[in-house]
């Protein structure tokens, strides 16, 4: 916490935050100025002031470049989110003021499906049906860009790891069932164990290591003592338990609840043990949102 005599943010010129995340995005300081439509010399002054009010070096000079210190990436990392959410705020008074409020935006990554989205939202909505809410997807390398640019308010995603400069926690578990055509050996079992998958190839959405929800299945496998044998989905944007029509020797890890659906050509089975699969929120930090509370809190009530 910052003593009387400290420099805080809430000190800060917005303006001059504003022209030190220019500078660091563009490739000199002179196509910065130009972007600003100042001198260099009034850029660089306004530079030297934010280093003087937080008392640190932001760049290390040199005769042809602006280096950013270790500070200076500190600060870039948080002055991005912090403008936008500020950005935001004016966009959300203005529409206020207009009578127009925007609806609550949610983005979610392709390995959750809408249902599952409305299934968090659904004690929000019930509450108070006149909230206007609108769920779409994104694909998870975008959710940073969508949530800086105002696009959306909120992300969920199963297998995404929050981009560092975004706020981030577990809103919810599902429960986890498995997905196999109705000609596949499993789909004669009304419950099956974790090892019984030892034999079959598992549909998948994305690489391990660059997949945190693949990492987790891959995880749960291994802990029940086999390696699995992984195919990667070439469909997004269907719900996951499609992907098992279009690999009738697999099976997947889905959500659904157990019994026959896609005209019966789909069985879902349970698990003798249920795995669990985690799913992540992500927003852009130092903003406050009643309705994104209200959301979270829902989600946490349903663990």
């Amino acid at each position: 916490m910052n003593g009387p005599g400290d420099p805080g943010l809430r000190d800060i010129d917005l303006r001059r935050l504003r022209m030190f995340v220019v500078v660091m995005e563009a490739p000199s300081l002179r196509v910065a100025a130009d972007d600003l439509f100042i001198s260099q010399q009034a850029l660089s002054s306004a530079i030297r002031e934010l280093e003087r009010h937080l008392g640190v070096e932001l760049f290390s000079r040199s005769r042809r470049s602006l280096t950013p210190t270790p500070a200076g990436e500190a600060l870039y990392r948080g002055a991005v989110p912090l403008l936008a959410g500020g950005e935001q705020l004016a966009t959300q008074v203005r529409r206020v003021d207009a009578g127009s409020p925007a609806p609550f935006v949610i983005g979610h990554a392709p390995d959750l499906a809408s249902s599952e989205v409305f299934r968090i939202i659904e004690p929000v909505v019930l509450a108070d049906p006149s909230v206007p809410i609108t769920v779409r997807p994104v694909f998870a390398e975008l959710i940073r860009d969508e949530l800086l640019s105002g696009a959306i308010d909120m992300a969920l995603g199963r297998g995404v790891a929050a981009p560092p400069d975004m706020a981030t926690t577990i809103a919810t578990q599902h429960e986890l069932r498995l997905a196999v055509r109705a000609d596949h050996p499993l789909a004669a079992h009304d419950r099956v164990d974790m090892a019984d998958l030892a034999g079959y190839e598992i549909v998948v959405w994305g690489p391990e290591h660059e997949y945190e929800y693949t990492d987790i299945l891959v995880g749960m496998c291994r802990r029940a003592g086999f390696e699995p044998r992984i195919i990667l989905s070439t469909l997004l944007g269907t719900p996951p338990h499609t992907a098992v029509i279009a690999h009738p020797d697999a099976c997947a890890f889905v959500t659904n609840e157990p019994g026959w659906i896609y005209v019966n050509r789909i069985r879902i089975v349970e698990f003798t043990d249920p795995p669990f699969a985690p799913v992540r929120a992500m927003w852009l930090p130092n903003t406050s949102s009643t309705l994104r509370r209200q959301i979270l809190a829902a989600a946490e009530n349903s663990l």
